[in-house]
């Protein structure tokens, strides 16, 4: 999964150890599993040469995907292109 974080998620997913993330049209801050209770639970993080990045291992108290899917990355290029024609 890719998401948003701004300070306040960033600081919250470090306190908390739960996955924060910044919702850019709700514009409000978000913890991944409070409605589905899909809580992702931080194991390690990393950060990025230029530290604006960074990159969370997590496991996941259920799918990650709002699809159902336990990752956001479950179609390949082919099944995406044939399924736009």
């Amino acid at each position: 999964m890719v998401g948003n974080m701004n300070r306040e998620a960033l600081f919250k997913t470090l306190t908390t150890g739960y996955l924060h993330f910044w919702s850019l049209s709700r514009k409000k801050l978000w913890l991944k599993g409070e409605t589905s209770g899909n809580f992702q639970i931080i194991e390690e993080f990393k950060v990025d040469c230029d530290a604006d990045a960074v990159l969370f291992k997590v496991t996941s108290l259920g799918p990650i995907c709002h699809t159902g899917n336990y990752t956001c990355f479950y179609r390949s290029y082919d099944e995406l292109v044939n399924s736009k024609s």
